[in-house]
């Protein structure tokens, strides 16, 4: 296993332990802003280790089928996984006149 693959498991395992304790602090009816805020910490959690299973990717099997001239090839692969990204695909927020995103947006 190399270093990122480590970093990937430690990531998860600390998620699955943050979950248990979501789930006993809902079952005592915690706090809900409590409760976001650990579920705010398990979604870092797991958006850092895609981050690094991508940059893995990208040092390894892309560097890799770019060499070979598989271009075409890996980057529809990219697409295709980069998609279940929200980061990168998700719906560009329109301003109004005054500058103003569109009301319930996340991104403020």
């Amino acid at each position: 296993m190399d270093s990122n693959q480590r970093a990937v498991v430690n990531r998860l395992k600390t998620a699955r332990g943050h979950i248990d304790g979501i789930v006993s602090i809902v079952e005592k009816d915690a706090y809900c802003p409590d409760v976001m805020k650990q579920l705010s910490a398990v979604q870092g959690l797991l958006e850092g280790a895609s981050r690094i299973m991508l940059r893995r990717h990208l040092e390894t099997c892309v560097a890799k089928a770019m060499q070979e001239g598989r271009t075409a090839e890996i980057v529809d692969e990219l697409m295709e996984t980069l998609k279940f990204d929200k980061r990168v695909f998700r719906t560009p927020l329109v301003a109004d006149a005054a500058g103003v995103g569109p009301e319930g947006s996340d991104d403020g």
